[in-house]
């Protein structure tokens, strides 16, 4: 697994077509238990060199009902971004993440777990990649969270410019929520 992480880390496969260059984030062990897949690392996090260290990040951890040490704690939680790198602004936030990453190295990684217990799809682009059968809809999906159950857990990007989406969803907050902490809490309490 270190030996892949690092090769990762050291990909330059798309840096002609990002703003501020290749730096791919990726945090993982070969005894990850949950796997975090979300779209791609935000400016923030491409200049930390730390993915979830953010607004979105301290939400995230609310909602999974951790703290940062279990958070960054790769035998608790895999980083897994379909785009390893920042992919520059856009015209209404970030970037797309390039097409490439997904397909050249998440299998690569995924044959590397010898524990994962579930795969949280973090976005519609996550969801879309991963989920065969999606609702049209990121609302339709998360709703329907439990019919992806036991291997995928979905949710909404925990990214401030979602927040009137969760103000307009309560269900969200009130049933999808608690259902996920019991479920990570079960997992990492094994």
């Amino acid at each position: 697994m270190q030996k892949l992480l690092a090769e990762i880390r050291n990909c330059k496969h798309c840096e002609p077509h990002l703003d501020l260059g290749a730096r791919p984030i990726i945090a993982a062990s070969e005894n990850s238990k949950i796997l975090l897949i979300s779209q791609a690392p935000g400016r923030i996090a491409h200049l930390k060199n730390k993915a979830w260290d953010d607004p979105s990040g301290k939400l995230l951890r609310k909602w999974l009902q951790v703290d940062e040490s279990q958070f960054y704690n790769t035998d608790h939680f895999a980083i897994l971004p379909t785009g390893f790198c920042f992919p520059g602004k856009g015209k209404s936030g970030d970037k797309l993440p390039r097409k490439e990453c997904a397909p050249l190295w998440h299998s690569k990684v995924m044959h590397q777990f010898k524990n994962v217990q579930l795969k949280i799809l973090i976005g519609n682009y996550a969801q879309t990649y991963y989920l065969k059968n999606k609702p049209r809809t990121l609302t339709e999906t998360v709703q329907n969270y439990q019919s992806f159950l036991p291997e995928y857990f979905v949710l909404p990007h925990p990214s401030p410019r979602n927040r009137f989406w969760i103000q307009k969803n309560p269900w969200f907050t009130n049933e999808v929520i608690p259902d996920l902490q019991k479920v990570v809490t079960k997992i990492l309490s094994t």
